[in-house]
């Protein structure tokens, strides 16, 4: 039951087949270092999770001018499992840019961000990495408050 109530913390669009990302609070992925996580990342679809790549930027718009950072990605214990931390500034708005490979496959994700945290139900993933047009896109979105 635990582990189910585990699973259910994980959320995200889960293709048929084909690499992709599912993303979920810190304690889903049960472990206390986490804990001050942004988010944390689990691939699917991936056969061998130890040898995916995972990657990106925070995207963000902090008083009119366009900022990127790059992202503090930690991987778990467990393979396939990684944690986002914080490391743009809480001023602003911002999308974080996930960006993975696993063998010959790609995947990404547009995870907007809000005080908050991360906004689970405005996420966006893509079985390739984002275009700059839908992170803009997704940053014009949270500017004007329609990822809540």
């Amino acid at each position: 039951m635990f582990r189910l109530g585990i699973a259910l913390c994980f959320s995200g669009i889960a293709f048929a087949e084909g690499f992709t990302f599912v993303i979920g609070n810190p304690v889903a992925a049960q472990e206390y270092r986490f804990k001050t996580a942004a988010f944390v990342v689990r691939t699917d679809g991936c056969a061998d999770p130890g040898k995916a790549q995972i990657g990106g930027t925070a995207e963000g718009i902090v008083k009119g001018a366009r900022r990127s950072v790059p992202l503090q990605v930690t991987q778990a214990s467990k393979p396939g499992i990684y944690a986002l931390f914080q490391n743009w500034p809480a001023e602003g708005q911002w999308v974080v840019n996930l960006k993975g490979t696993c063998a010959n496959a790609s995947a990404g994700a547009l995870v907007p961000m809000s005080a908050k945290g991360f906004i689970r139900e405005s996420a966006k993933f893509f079985s390739r990495p984002a275009t700059e047009a839908e992170i803009e896109a997704s940053l014009k979105a949270l500017a004007e408050g329609g990822n809540k």
